[in-house]
């Protein structure tokens, strides 16, 4: 059986991060030949190419196995070093997560929140469109994902956190200008509001209602509390998270456009297969806060 030399593994991990040989030269204190020998043994051992050798240098597919497995790596070590007490006094533990917007902005604060104290962590969150923040954990640049996707990315475990549900919404004002008469037509004419040229919720929802989607007339704006400030002010219409939706709803600021009719979006919480206790802690928390937030 073919090992995985633990020297060449964390100095394809360094190029990774450093983006260059070069850097990665830097940072180990070896010289960029030393650096190259490394990745060209390892790509001989694995019998696959694992590097692009682009500027800055980007993991092939198997590239991107190998990166998890270093990452995973040294989430082990830094755990069993500080089981054993040979972490540097007030050193923290990094949890590298991705995380939608909306759940950003609603729930996942919160359930940070209640991560116990010890072991002492510090967070480093990716935000991303929940569609893709699975391709983050498949990359090996986090650890642990919320994500809209029930199908495991290799190497890690899935927990159903509940349903985001939205609401098609808009401005009074707004509706009395644009969205008079039959309501699927209207929409799919009618100024609206998206998150970025990926988000698609708005066109999925107008679909469901029998038109062939959203208008044209888009105006993106990319965080979920400018978002919502946008529909609020009247820019357009826009599919609102239950929670960023309800208080507007009470105090008149909006009105539901079907109040029969919403999106429901389930999400998962995925991460890394490891017996690892600052992950441990935070998908607990993750998992608690959820449920009371989400359907």
């Amino acid at each position: 059986m073919t090992d995985l030399p633990l020297d060449q593994v964390r100095t394809l991990l360094a190029v990774v991060d450093e983006g260059t040989f070069d850097a990665a030269a830097t940072a180990l204190h070896l010289t960029p030949s030393a650096v190259s020998q490394r990745v060209k043994a390892l790509e001989q051992r694995t019998g696959r190419v694992l590097l692009l050798r682009t500027k800055p240098v980007r993991p092939t597919e198997s590239g991107e196995i190998v990166v998890r497995f270093a990452r995973q790596l040294a989430r082990l070590e830094r755990d069993t070093r500080s089981e054993l007490g040979m972490s540097a006094e007030g050193e923290a533990t990094r949890v590298t997560v991705a995380v939608n917007a909306d759940s950003l902005a609603t729930w996942f604060l919160p359930a940070l929140a209640k991560v116990p104290r010890e072991p002492r962590l510090s967070f480093e969150l990716h935000r991303e469109d929940e569609t893709r923040t699975a391709q983050l954990l498949r990359e090996g640049l986090v650890m642990a994902a919320v994500t809209a996707s029930a199908d495991p990315v290799t190497g890690c475990s899935v927990r159903p956190l509940g349903t985001m549900r939205y609401l098609a919404c808009a401005h009074p004002d707004f509706a009395a200008r644009h969205l008079t008469g039959p309501l699927a037509p209207a929409l799919a004419e009618a100024p609206v509001i998206v998150f970025d040229r990926r988000d698609g919720l708005q066109d999925t929802f107008v679909r469901r209602l029998g038109a062939s989607g959203a208008s044209g007339i888009r105006n993106a704006v990319p965080s979920s509390e400018g978002f919502r400030d946008a529909v609020v002010a009247g820019l357009g219409w826009g599919m609102l998270p239950e929670p960023h939706a309800t208080p507007l709803l009470h105090t008149g600021h909006v009105i539901s456009l079907a109040p029969s009719h919403s999106l429901d979006l389930p999400l998962y919480w995925q991460q890394w297969k490891l017996d690892s206790p600052a992950l441990a802690a935070v998908a607990d928390a993750v998992t608690t806060t959820a449920r009371a937030f989400l359907r």
